[in-house]
C-alpha cells in the first residue's frame, strides 16, 4: 500500500510539473525535489520519467473512458440527453483531476510511439462515442444537418480547452462549469432554430 501511495504521488506531483512546465522541461530531479527525495531514489518507486507520464495518460484516458460509458448507459438513446451526460462526465473528469486531465490532453504526444499508438486508439474509440450521439441527434431531428466527425473535434476541443484555465477556487464550481457547457454544446449541435 506504501509503494502505491507513493507512486500515486509522485503521478500526482508530475502532473503538475508537466502541467505548469511541459513535460520536456520537466526533469526527473524536478519531480524528486518536490517530494522531497533523492533522484536516484525516485527510481525504485518508477522506471522512467515517460513511465510516469504513460501512468498519468493511462489512469485519466480509464477515467474519461468510464466516465463516458457510464453517462451513456444512463441516458439511454435520446441523444440530447446523451450528449448533456457525455459533456458533464468530460468536465467532471477534468475539473476532479485538472493536472491529470491537462497531461492527458497536452502531454501524451511525449510518449514513444507504441504508448503514442494506443492513445491514439483510446481517443478515436472516445471520441467516436461523441459522433455516434450526434449522428443519432441528426437523424432523428434532434440536432442540425452538420458534418459528425467536424462537430465532435469541436464539442471535444471545446471542453480539452478547460484544463488550461480552471480552477477549483475560481469563479464557477465545476457543476456550474458543467452547465455552461452544457448548453453551449446544445446550442451549436441544435441551431438557432431551437
Amino acid at each position: 500500500m506504501v509503494e502505491i501511495s507513493r507512486r500515486r504521488a509522485i503521478e500526482d506531483v508530475a502532473s503538475e510539473l508537466f502541467r505548469a512546465h511541459g513535460y520536456a522541461a520537466t526533469s526527473v530531479r524536478d519531480i524528486a525535489r518536490v517530494l522531497e527525495i533523492q533522484g536516484p531514489s525516485l527510481y525504485a518507486h518508477v522506471t522512467s520519467k515517460e513511465a510516469v507520464l504513460w501512468a498519468i495518460v493511462d489512469r485519466a484516458a480509464a477515467r474519461f473512458e468510464a466516465a463516458a460509458e457510464a453517462a451513456t448507459r444512463a441516458t439511454g438513446i435520446d441523444p440530447v440527453e446523451a450528449m448533456a451526460a457525455l459533456v458533464r462526465a468530460h468536465v467532471r473528469v477534468i475539473t476532479d483531476d485538472v493536472g491529470a486531465a491537462a497531461v492527458f490532453v497536452h502531454e501524451w504526444r511525449a510518449l514513444g510511439p507504441d504508448r503514442r499508438s494506443a492513445v491514439l486508439e483510446r481517443r478515436d474509440a472516445y471520441e467516436r462515442r461523441f459522433r455516434e450521439v450526434i449522428e443519432t441527434g441528426i437523424a432523428g431531428g434532434d440536432f442540425e444537418m452538420t458534418d459528425p466527425a467536424l462537430a465532435a473535434t469541436a464539442v471535444l476541443s471545446t471542453l480539452n480547452g478547460i484544463p488550461g484555465w480552471y480552477r477549483p477556487d475560481g469563479r464557477l464550481p465545476a457543476g456550474r462549469v458543467a452547465d455552461h457547457f452544457v448548453d453551449l454544446v446544445l446550442r451549436m449541435l441544435q441551431g438557432a432554430s431551437r
